[in-house]
Parts: structure tokens; C-alpha cells; sequence
């Protein structure tokens, strides 16, 4: 069995795969680059479409799609216009109740018109609508992925510290709202002479260990909010953490997406000149936008 923690002889050929499919998956039609538009779904019904009297409003499609309505047990139900030519999980109905990004047995389930197609995402009981368009101008006009240069002295092996029981550690999300998180213990590294620790949790209980960090290129060369890092769950006390990885989140490039910033256990003191830098199609959000959910 290969080494977890061996240094892969073809590291350079390994990194600049990761970084082609990076790039694969933002430009997928499912990818972060599609997306155009979020909104809560009030109680009740919520009229849906292009015109601007709608109580959900999105660019294109048609001027008046339907109405979507909100349970109070909730459910969310659809009926759409005979004129809207739109389907609902590639069928042509006119009414369905829509299962959430959250639900099993063939969630979430889409209503498409033309290019675009939106779904249902649950978060913590609240229900709103994602909106995706293969034609979006942020798919249509990616700027691509610049990377600092591959450095393997970046691929740290640190020690992993576990906690007896999980720490809490509030997150903020770019619009301000707040949550907390179980740390299962921390990632503890050396550079230069001095020691360095890291918080992670995981997205998932059977999931990789998310690392949510900044550091001193932070708002320069690399997004100010954060970047992400992702690592293999710990081997006999130590982890990997490759910063050749160390990626944008979705907020670096649409404004319809509320990621966590780094908390203040996280902004590192160094300088961490690898993974991915500020996306040179980035452009800030306005603080106004709103209806913007959590990745």
C-alpha cells in the first residue's frame, strides 16, 4: 500500500491535474460559474420569473414562469404557466412538489427554460431557489486560474493535535451572518523556525478535513475573505497539507454565493505564497445583495 505520507514522485504532473479539473469544474454547466441567482422563498406563493412585478426575479426566461409555493409543513410546490415552455425534471408538467438538495430519492428536482434551470437548497430549514444558466456571462467570460509556482516545500506534513472533545468555532459567512462548528483538533506546522496551527471541520461526517484559512497575501495576491484547503483525514498523528491546493471559494466569482471567511484562528502570520491567487475576473460583491446563500 503507498505511503500516505510519501513524496509522490510525480507531484508536479499531480498538481497541474488538480488544477486542469479545478478549472473543468467550475466551467461544468453544474460548476459555480453557472450560477445567477438566489432568493428566500417567502411563505405562501411566490411568483417566479423575468418581469420585474414577480416576487422572485431572474435575468431571462420567461416573463412569468409560475408560482412557487411554501408550505407551512415545508413542502414546495410548483405550477407553472402553459406559456412558459418549462419542464420539471426534463418533463412537461404543469405542477409537481420539488424535493430539496437535501432530500433523497432523485433530489434536488429542476425546472429548466432554455438555458437556465433553477432547484430547491435547504439550508438549516430555511428554503430558497438557485438559479443556473449554461449561457451565464461569468461561464461565458471565464478569466481563468493563476496559480503562484508549484512548490513542493508547501506540501507540509504537520501534526495533528486531536481534542478529547470537539472545540466550537464560530464562522461568519461575507454577509454577516454567523455560525459554529465542531473542531475534532487542530493541525500544527512548522516553517521558517516557527510553529503554526490550523482549525478544521468537516462538511460531512464521513468527509475530508476543511481547512477555511488566510494569510499575508490575503487581499493582495489572493482573495481577502479566504481560501479553502481540503485534507485527508490524519494518519498515526499527522496530516498532509498540500497549499499548492489552496483554492478561492465560490464567492471569488459570483456575488451569489455567502462563503465563510477565515476566522481570526485561521489568518495565519506568513506569507503562504502557493495554491491558487486572486481571480482576475474578481469583482466585489455589493454589500447590498441580498437572498445570498450559504455554500
Amino acid at each position: 500500500m503507498r505511503d500516505h505520507f510519501a513524496f509522490p514522485a510525480d507531484y508536479l504532473q499531480q498538481i497541474q491535474r488538480w488544477q486542469k479539473e479545478r478549472a473543468e469544474h467550475l466551467l461544468a454547466p453544474s460548476g459555480w460559474l453557472s450560477l445567477v441567482g438566489f432568493d428566500w422563498l417567502k411563505q405562501g406563493a411566490n411568483r417566479v420569473g423575468s418581469a420585474a412585478d414577480n416576487d422572485i426575479v431572474f435575468d431571462g426566461g420567461p416573463a412569468y414562469l409560475g408560482i412557487v409555493t411554501l408550505l407551512q409543513n415545508g413542502e414546495v410546490h410548483i405550477r407553472l404557466n402553459a406559456e412558459s415552455e418549462a419542464a420539471i425534471d426534463g418533463k412537461p408538467l404543469r405542477e409537481a412538489t420539488l424535493l430539496d438538495d437535501t432530500q433523497t430519492g432523485g433530489g434536488p428536482s429542476t425546472v429548466s427554460f432554455g438555458a437556465a434551470q433553477f432547484y430547491v437548497i435547504n439550508r438549516e430549514g430555511r428554503k430558497g431557489l438557485r438559479v443556473k444558466d449554461d449561457e451565464a456571462v461569468t461561464r461565458k467570460h471565464f478569466g481563468g486560474l493563476d496559480y503562484f509556482f508549484i512548490d513542493s516545500s508547501w506540501r507540509v506534513i504537520a501534526d495533528w493535535i486531536p481534542f478529547a472533545t470537539p472545540a466550537k468555532l464560530r464562522m461568519t459567512k461575507r454577509l454577516g451572518t454567523t455560525g459554529v462548528v465542531d473542531v475534532p483538533g487542530k493541525a500544527v506546522f512548522q516553517r521558517h523556525g516557527r510553529s503554526y496551527e490550523l482549525l478544521p471541520y468537516q462538511e460531512r461526517p464521513d468527509g475530508d478535513l476543511f481547512f477555511v484559512l488566510a494569510d499575508q497575501t490575503s487581499g493582495n495576491e489572493t482573495y481577502d475573505g479566504a481560501r479553502f484547503l481540503y485534507a485527508a483525514l490524519p494518519k498515526n498523528g499527522q496530516i498532509v497539507l498540500d497549499f499548492n491546493k489552496a483554492h478561492n471559494p465560490p464567492s471569488a466569482f459570483t456575488p451569489y454565493a455567502n462563503c465563510p471567511l477565515a476566522p481570526p484562528e485561521n489568518q495565519l502570520e506568513i506569507r503562504v505564497t502557493a495554491g491558487e491567487k486572486r481571480y482576475r475576473g474578481h469583482q466585489a460583491p455589493s454589500p447590498s445583495d441580498a437572498g445570498i446563500e450559504s455554500v
